[in-house]
């Protein structure tokens, strides 16, 4: 298989998942979520914590006690909306859905390399 037919197939992968029900109701429940002026407050206030949380720990700083207190004070807020909590749960089904397409990407990887880790680990 030429690098090129690689690429195309990546393509039509890329295709099969815009056109998959996943996307489509994931990218509808987007929509829905930035249509609704409260929601989308909610959610950008939520990820925007979630993203400086992860920052912070990413860079090895210390997450203060009231940082910790707003960050659940924002999720609950976000679990008492039912289009959010209904978009992470697409979210989330979404995530799996491309966990398992990449693992069985890899696959021909994983089998070229499993003697070698095997290998080391008896040692």
């Amino acid at each position: 298989m030429s690098q090129t037919n690689l690429y195309d197939q990546a393509y039509q992968l890329e295709k099969a998942l815009r056109d998959s029900e996943e996307f489509t109701t994931l990218s509808s429940l987007y929509d829905r979520v930035n249509a609704d002026a409260e929601a989308n407050q909610l959610f950008a206030d939520f990820r925007n914590i979630q993203m400086t949380l992860q920052q912070k720990q990413m860079q090895g700083e210390e997450i203060s006690e009231q940082e910790m207190m707003d960050a659940q004070t924002k999720m609950m807020n976000v679990q008492q909306n039912e289009l959010i909590m209904e978009l992470m749960q697409e979210e989330q089904r979404m995530h799996q859905l491309v966990t398992e397409v990449t693992k069985i990407i890899m696959k021909p990887l994983e089998e070229l390399y499993a003697p070698m880790v095997n290998e080391n680990e008896v040692q």
